[in-house]
């Protein structure tokens, strides 16, 4: 049981960039095969240190900007957003001239953020994942959460929706594992955080698509080498873990952080 030491509640908030794909059709390996499979699957926290009200206002009205935009709202994969759901962020769809602007936005508040990268390994997909695209999205999951034990009070996860992976027993199963690596390497420290999860989707929740625009541009780094991206925003990443990256483990080099940014030597290479 855990020892809730405060009645606070506090927010995170998840989205991913890449896929959880391994196999096409007939158990056919596709990572580094299969264009518009991705080489690693990213997942991506952010604290916001401002009013969460006043953040998600501005982005409505950057949205609304967006919509009414009349240069803009006449680009397909905008104007098909705008008939759908309402135009919302997400940086893999949008064209140049909205991400500049996001991105701009997302420089000018104060937030932290922290991801862990899962380099896309068959060896350790089927052994340590029995091949299973849900326990891989676990996995990662538990590794970002599992120091937040002792900060006390209720921990709010609002994680962007993505299939099997984010129903409530897999999400569940990444506390406990959490849990476990938790009270391993602090044996000393109470559990004192429950945490829960509100699963939502990045069409109604807007805080979210900051999230997605920066796993987005950490996935720039590992699948292409492009900095641009993260450079711009490398202040406000406080950490990121390439996860079973083992050839840095000693010294803990695969943990990134602002004395150890992350370069173009980052880029991965096809299995």
């Amino acid at each position: 049981m855990s020892k809730n030491k405060s009645k606070e509640f506090f927010h995170r908030f998840l989205d991913e960039a890449g896929d959880t794909t391994f196999f096409r059709k007939g158990k056919v390996p596709s990572v580094g095969k299969v264009e518009g499979v991705s080489l690693s699957f990213i997942l991506g926290m952010v604290k916001f240190k401002e009013p969460l009200m006043s953040i998600r206002g501005k982005i409505i009205e950057l949205q609304k900007e967006i919509e009414n935009d009349e240069y803009l709202n006449v680009v397909p994969s905008i104007k098909k957003k705008i008939n759908k759901d309402g135009f919302y962020f997400h940086a893999k769809d949008d064209v140049p001239e909205v991400r500049e602007r996001f991105f701009k936005f997302i420089k000018s508040i104060d937030f932290s953020f922290e991801a862990v990268v899962g380099r896309k390994i068959y060896e350790i997909f089927s052994n340590k994942h029995n091949s299973n695209e849900s326990e891989f999205y676990a996995d990662l999951l538990s590794h970002l959460i599992k120091n937040k034990f002792e900060i006390g009070g209720k921990l709010i996860l609002n994680v962007s929706q993505r299939g099997k992976s984010t129903k409530n027993t897999n999400l569940m199963n990444a506390i406990e594992t959490a849990q476990k690596r938790f009270r391993k390497t602090k044996p000393e420290k109470d559990v004192v955080t429950d945490i829960v999860f509100n699963v939502q989707y990045p069409t109604t929740e807007p805080l979210l698509n900051i999230p997605d625009y920066l796993c987005w541009a950490v996935q720039r780094v590992f699948e292409r080498g492009d900095l641009r991206y993260y450079n711009f925003l490398e202040n406000k990443i406080s950490l990121i873990i390439d996860l079973y990256d083992s050839s840095k483990y000693e010294g803990n080099k695969h943990y990134y952080s602002h004395q150890n940014i992350l370069t173009d030597k980052n880029k991965l290479s096809p299995p």
